[in-house]
């Protein structure tokens, strides 16, 4: 066990928007949310998996929702207490430790401000060790862990409680509720034992989110680049170097669908490189040939200060570098590969492991 601060919430935003993969949102509402708890009641207990009773009582808090809608539709934070709160009605009994559903972006740093508001421990544990755009796109799925009950709030006041027949449906009906409160809402989901969290989860992501939120912004202080402190701490394979050229987005239900070209520079001078995503990157093509495809992690950074950047902010002109970072094992395996894989979006690509598609690394 160990405390998080205020300072390390800097930290573990800038780590989960690399995490993110382009989506997740935005994070700066979640550090606000999650400085204001802190402040007003005290450091957060962050826990490992292994640390926690197997009958303990574990639940992802997340916001759900497009996220080019959370920059136009900001929460109020309640709705995120209303969705922990019902959760412990519903089931009779009071939550033991809070977890991210996704390390990504804005759900990478939520969890943080229940913590603190109801002092209860942060598992450094999460479902995806990414970001994905479907609430059936985690590691529970895989292990069987259903999804409900799931609970619903959002700013007005609105609350719902679901059972659905399997992980998929939760993500149907939830999504189709979330589209009629205005495109975004808090849920709670994936209520588990502590033995279910040792042997389903991402281990250790919101640790690794804060290692990479340090390499990108103790860099300079340490004289180094940030850039090549985030390929380190990462592992990452730098796919290509380039300027945006043009992008394509538009919003489907709660979806940011689109396409990023990106003109090469440098040792890419003459190349292009798509990303397509959908809230997430998803694939990665230079010169019409993959170089990473889901689950394997797809990052876009801004060149000027190492900055990740998310789909819904993107800027033509914008000098960027593609990073390609490896999926937790899990997502690996057939079945990862079945459930967050290519063929779940409608790529006709098969995958291939990141290393296996740039073997010159």
């Amino acid at each position: 066990m160990r405390k998080i601060d205020k300072n390390d919430i800097e930290y573990i935003a800038m780590g989960s928007t690399v995490l993110g993969t382009g989506g997740g949102g935005d994070p700066y509402i979640g550090k606000l949310l999650a400085k204001e708890a802190i402040n007003t009641y005290g450091t957060v207990s962050l826990v490992t998996a292994e640390e926690l009773n197997d009958d303990a009582l574990v639940v992802p808090i997340a916001a759900f929702g497009a996220p080019m809608i959370l920059v136009e539709k900001l929460f109020s934070g309640n709705e995120f207490i209303r969705a922990f709160e019902m959760m412990e009605s519903y089931l009779g009994r009071k939550i033991d430790a809070v977890m991210p559903a996704e390390a990504g972006g804005l759900n990478g740093v939520i969890p943080i401000s229940i913590a603190a508001q109801k002092q209860i421990p942060l598992v450094d544990a999460d479902g995806m060790g990414r970001a994905f755009p479907r609430l059936e796109m985690v590691t529970f799925t895989l292990h069987g862990i259903p999804v409900s009950p799931i609970t619903q709030a959002d700013e007005k006041g609105n609350r719902n409680v679901y059972h659905t027949i399997d992980n998929t449906w939760g993500e149907t009906l939830v999504g189709a509720t979330t589209i009629q409160m205005g495109g975004s809402c808090a849920i709670g989901c994936y209520p588990m034992s502590g033995a279910q969290v040792k042997k389903a989860a991402v281990h250790g992501i919101i640790s690794y989110a804060q290692a990479l939120g340090e390499s990108i912004l103790d860099a300079k202080g340490k004289n180094q680049n940030p850039l090549d402190s985030l390929v380190e701490a990462a592992t990452a394979i730098k796919l290509f170097t380039g300027k945006i050229s043009n992008v394509t987005i538009k919003t489907e239900g709660r979806w940011n669908k689109g396409i990023c070209e990106i003109m090469g520079l440098d040792e890419n001078q003459g190349s292009l490189m798509l990303l397509d995503f959908q809230n997430e990157f998803l694939m990665a093509k230079k010169d019409g040939q993959p170089v990473a495809i889901t689950p394997d992690l797809i990052v876009l950074i801004d060149a000027e200060n190492a900055q990740p950047i998310t789909a819904e902010t993107i800027q033509y002109g914008t000098r960027v570098v593609v990073l390609g970072m490896k999926a937790d094992k899990q997502w690996r395996t057939s079945q990862g590969i079945e459930l967050g894989g290519p063929k779940k979006f409608g790529y006709p690509e098969k995958y291939v492991p990141l290393e296996e598609l740039n073997k010159r690394y």
